[in-house]
C-alpha cells in the first residue's frame, strides 16, 4: 500500500496546484491512495481558508473520473488554537471528512512561519509554548485522526537545534494523550524538502510513540506541488520497520485501516 496522506492544492492558501494535477502525479508514481488535506486556520486566515463546497464538489468529480484507478480521500488540516475550537467542531460536524490532521501553526494568532510568535522570546519559551499549546488543544478538541508534523517548530527555530531531552517529557504527555484518545501521529516527509537533519517527528519521538504502544501512523509528504508527492517514502519505510512499526494507516470516514508495511 502506497498512500500519501498530506497533500495541499489550490484549495490551500499556500499552493497553486490544481487538484487533478496531484491525482495524475499519484497515478504516475503508482500510488494506491491519496488524501487531500487542505488548510483551515481560523483566527489568522479566515478569508483564505479552504472553500469547502467547491473542494468537495471537485473531489467528487475526480473520484468519478478516476474510479478504479486510485482511491481519493477527503481530508483536511485543522490548525486549531484553544480559542478557535468551536469553529472547527462546527466544520467537522458539517462536512464528511475521511481524515483530519490536527496541527499547530500559530499561537494567539501569531504564526510560526514568519517568526512572529518567536519574536521577543527565548528559544526555550517558544519551544515549550508550542508543545504546551498542542497539549491544551488536545484536551479541548477530539475530532481528528492524527497529530500533524509534531515537532514542526524546529523548522522555524532561528537559534538552531533545541535539545530534544528538554521537550521529550511534554512530548510524552502529548503522545500518551493521543494514544488514550485513540488517535495517531503522522510521519511528515517534508523534513527532506526543508533540509532538516532528522525526520519529522524525529526518530526519537517515533521510537517513543512506538514504545508507548502507539499504533496509528500515517505518512504524508506535505506536498504543495506535484514534484514533492510521496517524497522519500521508499527511504522512510525501512526506518519505520527498524523502529518496530509493522503497519501504516489509511482512513475511511475517520476510521483507521491498517496495512502491513
Amino acid at each position: 500500500m502506497l498512500a500519501d496522506y498530506h497533500l495541499h492544492t489550490s484549495f490551500s492558501d499556500d499552493s497553486q496546484t490544481p487538484m487533478e494535477d496531484m491525482v495524475r502525479r499519484a497515478l504516475a508514481l503508482g500510488l494506491d491512495e491519496i488524501c487531500f488535506t487542505e488548510h483551515v486556520d481560523y483566527g489568522v486566515k479566515t478569508t483564505l481558508n479552504c472553500d469547502y463546497n467547491t473542494y468537495f464538489s471537485t473531489l467528487e468529480r475526480l473520484r468519478a473520473a478516476y474510479a478504479g484507478q486510485i482511491t481519493i480521500r477527503a481530508g483536511i488540516e485543522f490548525g486549531v488554537q484553544a480559542g478557535t475550537v468551536r469553529q472547527f467542531q462546527e466544520d467537522f460536524q458539517t462536512f464528511p471528512f475521511d481524515f483530519v490532521i490536527l496541527s499547530n501553526h500559530q499561537i494567539d494568532n501569531k504564526e510560526f512561519w514568519n517568526y512572529q510568535f518567536q519574536e521577543g522570546k527565548t528559544q526555550e519559551e517558544f519551544q515549550m509554548a508550542y508543545y504546551g499549546a498542542i497539549l491544551e488543544v488536545m484536551g479541548l478538541y477530539k475530532d481528528y485522526s492524527v497529530l500533524g508534523h509534531l515537532d514542526m517548530i524546529k523548522r522555524y527555530d532561528p537559534y538552531g537545534p533545541y535539545p530534544e531531552d528538554n521537550i521529550l517529557p511534554i512530548v510524552e504527555r502529548i503522545l500518551r494523550q493521543a494514544i488514550a484518545d485513540g488517535k495517531g501521529i503522522e510521519l511528515n516527509t517534508s523534513s527532506f524538502k526543508y533540509g532538516l537533519p532528522d525526520l519529522m517527528p524525529s526518530r526519537r519521538i517515533l521510537e517513543l510513540y512506538h514504545d508507548l504502544g502507539g499504533q496509528i501512523l500515517s505518512i504524508g509528504s506535505d506536498s504543495h506541488t506535484p514534484e514533492h508527492l510521496a517524497d522519500h517514502f521508499q527511504e522512510v519505510l525501512p526506518v519505520l520497520r527498524e523502529i518496530g512499526f509493522r503497519e501504516i494507516c489509511t482512513f475511511d470516514r475517520m476510521q483507521p485501516i491498517f496495512h502491513t508495511l
